[in-house]
């Protein structure tokens, strides 16, 4: 675990999709600039692997039977927020949609999932999560949050 409380962990990949050691780092900082800013230093898990494992996650523990970008596991102790799994493939596919950068895409999934982490849940808040989303993603210079794209029309080729 690094000083920050956060812990980022690479699982199987598909092997059309590979990290160069810069962009681990980049995401290493960012899981901690995230546990930092956001959490007050308190811990959390973020795993990177492929769809097939989240779907079998997403499968075992909701009982939904498909791959999803992120999921997030919430832990119940003071100290440790719990865990999110993020699927390297759904970024991949998705920063293509949006047209940015793969490393910006699980950039703001950690974001989102780390706020559901924190205990927000944007299907029941009433814009809650989505202020806070648009907010961090300003201040942390990210592309468009994963709420807001979902409502708004996707860019076309």
């Amino acid at each position: 675990m690094s000083p920050s409380g956060s812990t980022l962990l690479f699982g199987a990949l598909p092997k059309q999709i590979r990290f160069s050691a810069e962009e681990k780092r980049t995401l290493k900082e960012f899981a901690g600039v995230l546990a930092d800013r956001l959490v007050e230093g308190r811990a959390f898990t973020c795993l990177i692997t492929n769809d097939d494992e989240v779907r079998k996650l997403n499968h075992r523990f909701l009982n939904h039977d498909y791959a999803t970008d992120v999921l997030s596991f919430p832990c119940t102790t003071k100290d440790d927020l719990g865990e999110m799994i993020v699927s390297a493939e759904r970024a991949e596919a998705q920063a293509l949609e949006f047209g940015h950068g793969r490393i910006d895409e699980i950039c703001i999934l950690m974001l989102h999932g780390l706020l559901h982490l924190s205990g927000m849940d944007h299907q029941r808040d009433r814009g809650e999560m989505a202020r806070a989303e648009r907010k961090w993603r300003s201040e942390l210079r990210l592309p468009a949050t994963l709420i807001a794209r979902t409502a708004a029309p996707r860019p076309t080729r």
